[in-house]
C-alpha cells in the first residue's frame, strides 16, 4: 500500500466559513489549490452561511440555496473533483421567519398549507395554563419549571395574522420585532386625516421608534384622539427577524426534513451535523431540551432518510460528561462531538500531566465512540462540559486561566454562571505560546476520531476583541472568526508554525497507520512523558511528548521498520 495513496476513513477536515478566507469560497477554493495544502484535507465543513440566510452567522436558514454572495454549484463542483468530501449542517429545530414556509402564513392565515409547520404556542398549551390579556397562555408554574430557556421570559413571537389575529409561536431562540416608520403622506391617506396632522403623527412616531418604544408606549402629546389608529395601522405593517420553531408532528415538515437532506446530498454532502436538534421535540411538562425517548426516536426517523442518501449524521449538543449523552448518541451508531478534549489539553498544558487525557482516550476506544474533534471552533471552548470528567475546581482554574488570556463569557439569558462556553482563540487560550499550540495539534491529531481543523487555529489567530465591540450585544462569538485576507493567508503560510502544522496534518491525513479501525495504544513512562502509537497494514505511527517542556517527536513508520516520516 502506498503512503500517497491513502486516505484514512476519518482524515482530517477543515472548518470555515465560506468567506473566511477571502471574500468567498472561490478564494477557499484557491487557497486549497496551494501546494502546500497538497494533501493536507480530506474533507471541509463548510458553516450554514452557505446557503441563503438572514441572522446568526447562517444558523437562522431561510432556505438551503447556495447564497448566492458566498457560492456557486461551480465551487461546490471544484471542491468534489479536488477530493474532498463535505459536512454541511442541517438545523432541525428552526426555520427563518423569511423562510416560504412562513412567509405563507404571514400572507395567508389560517388558509396556508403551512398552518401547522411551526408550533401554535396556545394549541400546544391548551387546557395547561391561563389566557393572558396579551393573547397567550401562560403555562402552569409546573408544568415549565425545568424547562430549558435560551433566553428571558416565554420562548414565543406574536405574529399578526391578514385577519388582525394575534397568534403566538413557538420561538426558542433569536427574535426581533421591526416597526416601519412612517410618511405622512401614507399616514394622511391611509387614516383619513389632515396633512398637517399627519405631518406632526409621523414626527412624533418616527422618534419614539428611534428610541426603542413599542407602538403601545407612544406618547402622542395632545394627538391622543389618533393613538388608537396609528397604533393599529403600526401594528399591521411590523416585520420580524427570528428562527420559529418546527412543528416535528407536522406531515408538512418530513416532507422538508426530507427535501433538504435530498438537497444536501446532491451538494456532496458525506457527513451531516444535525444543529438544534435537541430542542425539536416537545411535550408538556417535559424539560424540552433532549427529550426522552422522543428525541432518539426522532433521530432514527431522520437516520433513516438520510442512510437512503449514504449520509452520516453528527448530532451536535453540549451536555456535560456526568450526563453521559455523547455514550447514548454513540450506543445508538452514531458519531458524536469530542467537546471533552479542547478543555483536557489546555488542562494537560497548564498541569503538564497527560493523565486525563490518556484517560479519555482509553475511554473512547474500549466503548467504540466514533467522535469528531477539534481545538478550536466557531463557537466557544466548551469547559463546562468537562463536569464529571474532571475536578469543579479544576474547570474553574480552566476558565479563570482563558479569561486572564483575554477570553470572555456571554451567559444565557442574563443567568451568571449560565454559560456553557467561553469565547477565545485557541491560540490565545494556550496564551499565545508557539510550542503548547504545536503540541496540542500534536496531541489532537493523534487521538482517536476525526480531527476537525479550524481555520484561525492554523494561523495563529488571536483573540479579536476590536470584532466583539462592533458586533455589539451579541458579538462575543466574532473572537475567533477573524477573516482573513488572501495576504493573511500567504503571510501565514511563511510561518514557521503554520507549516509545521500542515506538515503533521498530511502525515495524519495521509499515513496508512491511521483509521478508525486501526490499532491504538497510549503509554505514559510519567505524567509528562506519553508515547502515543497507531498501527495498521504494517504501518506504524508514533508520537512522544513530553509536557515538563511542551517538546514531542512525530515518526511514521513503514512495514519494515523503516523511518518514512519523522517531525
Amino acid at each position: 500500500m502506498q503512503q500517497s495513496n491513502y486516505k484514512p476513513d476519518n482524515g482530517v477536515m477543515l472548518n470555515a466559513y465560506p468567506d473566511s478566507i477571502g471574500e468567498s469560497l472561490k478564494d477557499v477554493l484557491q487557497f486549497l489549490s496551494e501546494s502546500d495544502l497538497k494533501d493536507v484535507f480530506s474533507s471541509f465543513y463548510i458553516l450554514p452561511s452557505l446557503f441563503n440566510y438572514d441572522l446568526d452567522h447562517g444558523f437562522s436558514i431561510i432556505d438551503y440555496e447556495l447564497n448566492e454572495l458566498y457560492a456557486t454549484s461551480d465551487d461546490i463542483q471544484k471542491l468534489k473533483d479536488m477530493g474532498l468530501s463535505l459536512k454541511l449542517d442541517f438545523v432541525l429545530n428552526h426555520l427563518s421567519v423569511l423562510s416560504p414556509q412562513f412567509q405563507d402564513i404571514l400572507t395567508n392565515g389560517d388558509k396556508s398549507e403551512y398552518f401547522d409547520f411551526f408550533i401554535d404556542w396556545n394549541s400546544f398549551w391548551a387546557g395547561h395554563g391561563s389566557m393572558t390579556e396579551s393573547g397567550y397562555i401562560q403555562p402552569h408554574e409546573h408544568l415549565i419549571k425545568n424547562m430549558f430557556f435560551r433566553k428571558p421570559g416565554l420562548p414565543l413571537l406574536m405574529v399578526r395574522l391578514p385577519d388582525g389575529t394575534e397568534l403566538p409561536y413557538w420561538n426558542t431562540f433569536y427574535q426581533e420585532v421591526r416597526y416601519e416608520h412612517v410618511g405622512a403622506i401614507e399616514l394622511a391617506c391611509e387614516l383619513e386625516i389632515q396633512y398637517a396632522s399627519a405631518e406632526r403623527l409621523a414626527d412624533i412616531v418616527n422618534k419614539a421608534l428611534i428610541d426603542g418604544k413599542e407602538p403601545s408606549d407612544i406618547s402622542f402629546d395632545g394627538f391622543e384622539k389618533y393613538a388608537v389608529s396609528v397604533t393599529r395601522y403600526l401594528q399591521s405593517r411590523r416585520k420580524y427577524l427570528g428562527q420559529m420553531d418546527l412543528n416535528v408532528n407536522s406531515p408538512k415538515v418530513w416532507e422538508f426534513y426530507s427535501d433538504t437532506i435530498s438537497r444536501l446530498s446532491e451538494y456532496g454532502v458525506s457527513i451531516i451535523r444535525l444543529d438544534a436538534f435537541a430542542y425539536a421535540s416537545k411535550k408538556v411538562g417535559a424539560r424540552n431540551f433532549l427529550n426522552e425517548p422522543e428525541t432518539f426516536e426522532l433521530l432514527s426517523q431522520i437516520k433513516t432518510i438520510a442512510d437512503r442518501h449514504n449520509v452520516i449524521l453528527l448530532p451536535e449538543i453540549h451536555s456535560t460528561y456526568e450526563e453521559k449523552v455523547h455514550e447514548k448518541l454513540a450506543d445508538e451508531g452514531y458519531m458524536v462531538y469530542d467537546f471533552f478534549l479542547p478543555g483536557l489539553i489546555i488542562d494537560a498544558l497548564e498541569r503538564k500531566s497527560l493523565s486525563r487525557v490518556i484517560s479519555w482516550a482509553n475511554e473512547l476506544v474500549q466503548k467504540k465512540i466514533r467522535a469528531v474533534n477539534m481545538l478550536g471552533c466557531h463557537d466557544g471552548i466548551p469547559l463546562l462540559d468537562l463536569q464529571g470528567l474532571i475536578p469543579q475546581k479544576d474547570i474553574e482554574l480552566l476558565i479563570k486561566t482563558v479569561l486572564d488570556r483575554g477570553g470572555i463569557v456571554k451567559n444565557l439569558h442574563g443567568k451568571k454562571n449560565m454559560y456553557y462556553q467561553v469565547n477565545a482563540t485557541y491560540y490565545s487560550a494556550l496564551g499565545a505560546d508557539e510550542r503548547k499550540m504545536l503540541l496540542a495539534r500534536a496531541i489532537q491529531l493523534f487521538m482517536p476520531g476525526k480531527p476537525q481543523i479550524w481555520y484561525l487555529d492554523l494561523f495563529l489567530g488571536e483573540n479579536n476583541h476590536e470584532a466583539v465591540r462592533l458586533a455589539g450585544e451579541s458579538g462575543h462569538r466574532e473572537i475567533n472568526r477573524t477573516r482573513l485576507s488572501t495576504s493573511d493567508v500567504s503571510r501565514g503560510l511563511a510561518n514557521d508554525v503554520v507549516r509545521k502544522q500542515l506538515k503533521m496534518l498530511r502525515f495524519r491525513n495521509t499515513f496508512p497507520a491511521f483509521g478508525f479501525s486501526a490499532e491504538f495504544t497510549i503509554e505514559a513512562s510519567s505524567d509528562y512523558e506519553v508515547m502515543f502509537c497507531w498501527r495498521q497494514h504494517g504501518y506504524c505511527a508514533v508520537l512522544r511528548a513530553d509536557l515538563s517542556d511542551n517538546s514531542f517527536k512525530i515518526e511514521g513508520f513503514s512495514p519494515e521498520n523503516e523511518v518514512v516520516f519523522s517531525l
